[in-house]
């Protein structure tokens, strides 16, 4: 797990960093030495923009829309915008994306969110409550079932860590992980979600056979915040890191390079 940042420079007293601001930096180093990631809109882009100029400077961010090697000018609105297209390296038609991009196993990491999860990585982006009649209705999978499918690895960034969406037991499983595609007799390529970013602390798991884990907290937070925070008796590391906070170098990088218009900064 990377927790250490691109630079010494420390968060500036009184300086005030937003949920958004701390998942997109903590996210953006875990990308340290990935090359090709499939991005969706939001806190993914942001992490991957900040990556970009930072940890991961050959980054190749693939996009939903077919977009591969985008150079945008300035952050995307949806995964359509045409900033997208101007200076990428390649659009491709869907049946290639998702047929020789992704299950010929060309990604590194796939970026998601999710409503819920459980210990297993398993996601709910569908429906809260009953499916009949449902508290909320989500919008659905997108590509995020072949994205878990064919990346070599997922993450996922959660802005809420309490024990409706750190869940037992998922509302619905919009999108399975390994472990529970190959109860189906199902074999995926890759190790489904192996890290989880949230407004607590990050959790990690190996892959298959392996449960999601509490790693880090951020500073402040202690182990059993998480642990009541989470709908499950929580696994915690030996030794819990502690995430170093956003510097005042990455947190400038954020608001005036990757994000000036605060398109998706909040």
């Amino acid at each position: 797990m990377t927790t250490t940042p691109p630079d010494t420079g420390t968060t500036a007293p009184g300086t005030s960093v937003t949920s958004s601001e701390l998942l997109s930096v903590v996210a953006s180093r875990e990308l340290a030495a990935r090359r090709a990631v499939f991005a969706g809109i939001g806190l993914p882009t942001l992490a991957t923009e900040l990556a970009r100029l930072t940890v991961a400077p050959e980054i190749e961010v693939v996009y939903e829309s077919g977009v591969c090697g985008a150079h945008p000018s300035h952050l995307p609105e949806t995964i359509a915008d045409a900033v997208l297209i101007s200076g990428a390296e390649a659009v491709l038609s869907m049946p290639a994306l998702f047929g020789y991009v992704l299950q010929g196993g060309h990604i590194d990491v796939g970026f998601l969110g999710a409503a819920q999860i459980d210990r297993w990585g398993n996601l709910n982006t569908s429906v809260i409550g009953d499916w009949e009649r449902p508290e909320v209705r989500l919008p659905g999978s997108g590509g995020a079932v072949e994205v878990m499918a064919g990346s070599r690895e997922v993450f996922v960034v959660m802005r809420r860590h309490n024990p409706r969406s750190f869940t037992e037991f998922l509302d619905f499983c919009t999108t399975p992980g390994p472990d529970r595609a190959l109860a189906e007799g199902i074999r995926p390529r890759g190790a489904g979600v192996t890290r989880v970013i949230t407004e607590l602390g990050v959790l990690a798991r190996e892959g298959v056979g392996d449960q999601l884990r509490l790693v880090a907290t951020h500073p402040g937070v202690t182990v059993d915040q998480v642990r009541a925070a989470t709908g499950w008796e929580l696994a915690v590391t030996d030794r819990v890191a502690t995430v170093p906070p956003p510097t005042a170098a990455e947190l400038r990088l954020l608001r005036e390079d990757v994000d000036p218009g605060r398109v998706y900064l909040r």
